[in-house]
């Protein structure tokens, strides 16, 4: 999309939902990472690298966490079209 044929107005909110997704995002990412290193790695650390039980551990973590945050994501999609479609039905 040219963004030189949309209104001011309409780059504004284009740009705000950019700079939300990008805080959301990291947000994410930092909670995720968060989660996984207190539930996958222990306190003292006994060697430099990552045994294969702490990587097979974050491995699935992070794999839950996006899992649900793409279920949470799709739900609550679903439930602002459906708050679209009442408002829409009120307003007729």
């Amino acid at each position: 999309m040219d963004m030189s044929q949309i209104s001011p107005a309409d780059q504004a909110k284009v740009q705000l939902m950019q700079e939300m997704e990008i805080e959301m995002m990291s947000d994410l990412y930092n909670r995720m990472t968060n989660v996984c290193h207190k539930k996958c790695i222990p306190p003292r650390y006994s060697e430099s690298e990552l045994g294969k039980g702490e990587m097979v551990c974050i491995d699935r973590c992070v794999a839950k966490y996006l899992d649900i945050h793409e279920k949470i994501g799709k739900k609550l999609t679903a439930m602002s079209m459906q708050d679209e479609e009442l408002m829409k039905n009120m307003s007729s």
